[in-house]
């Protein structure tokens, strides 16, 4: 296990430029099984969750092949004999991601198989979108209990018109790649609207794909004979920048992020503005100038502001660890609403231990009082429980008074390509210790 040591209350200065979004590169890697031809994509992060996910398409007999930041991926033959193994089992248990194989082997080559999913312990992940998608377009679900799997299959996928029971983004992602295979017309209705859906769409129509609708919750899709291959290049990724202008506002920092796609960010910007930070937009990029304070703002009729999750084009519930621990140090007072998650906020006692002023109302909600950077926090060692959490504690770590030590940074390094290097190149003091 690793640990980041971090010594805090440093000013830091300079540029940084975010990865490639991990969530969407979740999807069109696994959108690659598709088609025999060569997929490449490019801006692929080096970190732990999409490393997995190559190498578990590896084992399944695509050709991989990198060239710095760029993969090319060419499926031929898939290996299903593997499909079945212990191996596969724990391969796919370590990875959330893993279940967005199947939409595309349904499509494809009609049948699949499906183990519960690793990932983030951040409360109940259910699959059931997943599942009851797939069956309307004429898959059939079998469950072995000796093994514990479903084997799926889908001789005849035909498309249908489906209300989506909710806007799940890997759910939606899996039903469009099953869909495009599929004869005849399909219409998914409440299908999330998310850039990560937005750029899986965009890859599949370059690919050959009939998709109308694209950015709405209304998707059209006239399915095809086969796809081909293409070129594809992964946005950056939101949710780090989302944590820069955090980590920006929390040290009182000047940082320029670079090349930050201003115009897929939806709403973050605004929600960050609401807590007093000052941002700029200067062409792609975003500046933040050194703050020795922000105010949180008010509603209109004078109520606490609340800042809650919500799916596309609300709030993305991977920033709300982020949020909240920026708020610790406003002027004001925030009422966090984790709507999506029930064990998202339970990291907020390390936060109380540095000396925090926040109250844990029930699993979903906290009241935040911000500090007003009057009370610096105090430096403490903790435990990151997942990935988002585990960045929120680095910020914090990285604002307070003496030093810190991060465990369990694996959580961290599974989302945040080399955080520790590019800080460091900020001026953060953060060291990581391996034992």
């Amino acid at each position: 296990m690793s640990s980041f040591e971090i010594t805090g209350s440093r000013r830091l200065h300079g540029e940084i430029i975010p990865q490639g979004a991990k969530n969407e590169a979740l999807q069109v890697i696994c959108a690659c099984l598709l088609t025999s031809e060569k997929v490449t994509i490019h801006n692929i992060p080096d970190i732990r969750d999409v490393n997995k996910l190559i190498e578990l398409l590896g084992t399944l007999g695509v050709s991989i092949s990198r060239s710095g930041s760029s993969v090319t991926f060419c499926a031929g033959e898939i290996n299903f004999d593997f499909l079945k193994t212990k191996e596969f089992r724990e391969k796919v248990g370590s990875l959330r991601g893993s279940i967005m194989i199947l939409g595309p082997m349904l499509g494809r080559y009609k049948q699949g198989f499906v183990y519960l999913p690793g990932g983030d312990k951040i409360g109940r992940r259910r699959l059931d979108t997943h599942f009851a998608g797939l069956g309307k377009l004429g898959a059939k679900f079998t469950y072995n209990p000796d093994e514990g799997f479903y084997r799926v299959e889908a001789p005849d996928l035909k498309g249908t018109y489906m209300l989506l029971d909710e806007a799940s983004v890997t759910g939606t992602a899996n039903i469009i790649m099953a869909s495009v295979l599929a004869k005849g017309s399909t219409t998914i209705f409440n299908a999330a609207c998310e850039p990560y859906i937005y750029q899986l769409c965009s890859m599949l129509g370059s690919m050959g794909a009939r998709i109308r609708g694209i950015g709405s919750n209304l998707l059209m899709i006239d399915g095809v004979e086969q796809l081909g291959g293409c070129e594809h290049t992964l946005l950056s990724d939101m949710i780090e920048i989302g944590s820069f202008i955090g980590l920006a506002a929390m040290t009182g920092s000047e940082i320029t992020i670079k090349n930050a796609g201003v115009r897929h960010l939806g709403i973050i910007p605004d929600v960050f503005r609401r807590l007093g930070i000052a941002l700029e937009f200067r062409e792609n990029d975003i500046f933040i100038p050194g703050q020795e304070n922000y105010e949180v703002e008010s509603f209109m009729d004078g109520s606490i502001m609340t800042i809650a999750d919500a799916p596309w084009p609300g709030f993305t519930p991977d920033l709300i660890s982020i949020v909240l621990v920026v708020a610790t140090q406003a002027r004001g007072s925030v009422l966090i609403h984790q709507k999506m998650f029930e064990s998202r906020l339970f990291f907020v006692d390390k936060l109380i231990d540095m000396g925090a002023k926040i109250i844990l109302c029930d699993p979903h909600r906290a009241t935040v009082i911000g500090l007003d950077h009057k009370y610096p926090l105090k430096g403490i060692r903790m435990s990151s429980p997942d990935i988002r959490a585990g960045v929120a504690l680095l910020i914090a770590a990285l604002s307070a008074q003496g030093k810190s030590i991060i465990d369990n940074i694996e959580q961290i390094d599974r989302g945040y390509q080399n955080i520790d290097v590019r800080l460091q190149s900020l001026g953060a003091e953060i060291k990581r210790m391996n034992s």
